[in-house]
């Protein structure tokens, strides 16, 4: 590559670069012609740097195919819309989730109850059994019933301890069910932030006079090669409405 040619790729001239630059295929085919033929020619080859330079524009290049407008101002296309939408359902969930939890430690507490009065039941019947067997201690069914009631006596005690321990549970998840709220103060601040900015952004831009007075902008000025890619008068002010929204 001459200097020339390095200068005007440096440049930005795309199109004469694209023209000058040889193709890699072109550059296995000199291989191939011999050493001395690729020694005569090394000084015209281009350099591993002006390859990758020479990529890289390409790749940076802005793609004709880039959809524009952006998407249109829809539900399912305005952010504030979707937060508002997962912070209102957020707080729906998570009180149905309390209210679950609340109904689950009723049960609990009920449980909890009648456990403590079979307790009740079974500390008289073993009272009533030890006296039956200190005076008959020859019978053996009095001797069998009061240690019945005495292992009953501990089974419904672990229920009971279970119960408690069921409700403290339900008590820490309900205290854990609390940062959901938090979250959705977070996610409301994000909104308020957002909205503000929003707000700020159409009083910068916004104009002296009302945009129906203005003269309408040209679709294609005299100078432009393609059309293809240029906003329509009628995307430009669906975008600026929907902007300008609440």
């Amino acid at each position: 590559m001459t200097q020339e040619e390095l200068d005007a790729l440096m440049a930005g001239d795309l199109d004469d670069a694209d023209e000058t630059l040889p193709s890699l295929a072109t550059l296995d085919e000199e291989s191939d012609e011999g050493v001395n033929a690729h020694e005569n020619q090394e000084s015209d080859m281009p350099s591993d740097e002006d390859l990758a330079h020479h990529k890289m524009i390409h790749e940076y290049r802005p793609s004709s195919t880039m959809a524009w407008p952006p998407p249109p101002p829809t539900d399912d296309h305005k952010m504030v819309h979707q937060l508002d939408d997962v912070t209102k359902d957020s707080e729906i969930k998570a009180t149905q989730v309390f209210d679950k939890l609340e109904t689950v430690n009723n049960f609990m507490m009920s449980a909890e109850e009648n456990a403590k009065e079979v307790i009740k039941l079974i500390e008289s019947n073993i009272a009533l059994f030890e006296t039956l067997v200190t005076k008959f201690p020859k019978i053996e069914q009095f001797q069998n019933a009061l240690d019945d009631n005495k292992t009953m006596k501990v089974r419904v005690e672990d229920m009971l301890m279970n119960a408690q321990m069921a409700e403290d549970e339900i008590m820490m998840t309900m205290d854990i069910m609390q940062y959901q709220d938090i979250h959705r103060q977070k996610i409301e601040r994000v909104i308020n932030v957002m909205r503000a900015l929003s707000k700020y952004m159409s009083a910068l831009f916004e104009g002296a006079k009302d945009d129906t007075k203005r003269v309408s902008s040209a679709v294609h000025i005299h100078g432009d090669e393609t059309t293809e890619d240029v906003v329509s008068n009628e995307d430009i002010e669906a975008l600026i409405a929907s902007l300008g929204k609440k």
